[in-house]
């Protein structure tokens, strides 16, 4: 059964490190099925994991109902609790391609009919949600908006306004299935294009600027390597918010980011999976915000 918690409190403060792992993108079933699988073993075996957090994607292609049995039963061997997003390929594309062999969306109310597979799957009331963890709250959004291949509805939006709104003095760290807009080098066609930033992204940079507790943004989606530099650089930063990329779980090497949250600051650290080890060079400490 797969392990879902929300708002339950752990079993030590987060000022004891609480541990967040991160998985970008799985794209189940997909490519290294047995690697991924050994990842939810290792983690698994981490003794101070508190969550985990799946940044959308979680299907490897269009979402199917056999593709979703195939999520529930790669997450059912994880015995850590676990948090939810969903991406572009949970949602927005039909089952079958089209007659040359690409992705075409469906319709929406199959789009509609695949978010709702995601949230019964799951057990969660919204597709989108909060945790508050001591001092910090964790707003976990799901793209709902087939506009883009990562955007909020305007429902969501404004409920993303209102949480903020509501905890002026909490530090806030945001989970979103894409990244926020130019936080990567233009090392491929795809980075920082309209489909591969968080949208809508005028109103997103507006509520940033306009809640300075919004201090970290993590995603997925670009499926950007730990090898490329962009990853953990200087660009990543967006006002005052840090964006913590993720690389997806389809490459032969699986890297996982690590959040290590402290009274005043997040450590962020990223493991090699297949090589067995934390990158000393890709550490990051980001200081909680003073108000």
């Amino acid at each position: 059964m797969i392990r879902y918690f929300l708002g339950l409190c752990f079993a030590f403060s987060l000022y004891a490190n609480t541990h967040i792992v991160v998985l970008g993108d799985p794209h189940i079933p997909g490519k290294h099925l047995e690697a991924k699988e050994q990842v939810l073993e290792q983690i698994n075996q981490w003794s101070d994991v508190d969550s985990v957090v799946a940044m959308g994607d979680l299907c490897s292609i269009t979402g199917t109902k056999e593709e979703y049995a195939l999520v529930q039963e790669y997450f059912s061997k994880l015995h850590k609790p676990l948090y939810v997003i969903t991406g572009n390929h949970d949602f927005i594309y039909a089952d079958e391609l089209d007659s040359n062999g690409k992705l075409q969306h469906a319709p929406r109310e199959i789009q509609d009919e695949k978010l709702r597979r995601f949230q019964n799957l799951f057990h969660l009331p919204k597709l989108y949600y909060s945790v508050e963890k001591e001092s910090y709250l964790l707003i976990f959004l799901s793209a709902d908006n087939p506009e883009h291949l990562a955007q909020l509805s305007t429902e969501q939006l404004s409920w993303f306004e209102n949480e903020l709104k509501t905890h002026p003095k909490m530090p806030t760290i945001v989970f979103f299935h894409a990244p926020l807009d130019h936080t990567l080098e233009p090392y491929n066609r795809w980075a920082n294009t309209p489909n591969f930033v968080a949208q809508p992204k005028e109103a997103i940079h507006r509520l940033i600027v306009q809640n300075p507790q919004l201090f970290l943004w993590i995603s997925g989606h670009t499926h950007t390597s730990a090898k490329e530099p962009s990853f953990a650089s200087a660009i990543n930063r967006y006002e005052q918010v840090t964006n913590v990329h993720n690389s997806d779980m389809n490459k032969e090497t699986i890297w996982s980011n690590s959040l290590f949250l402290e009274k005043d600051r997040v450590r962020i650290q990223t493991y090699d999976h297949q090589a067995h080890q934390w990158l000393p060079s890709l550490e990051r400490t980001i200081l909680v915000p003073k108000f």
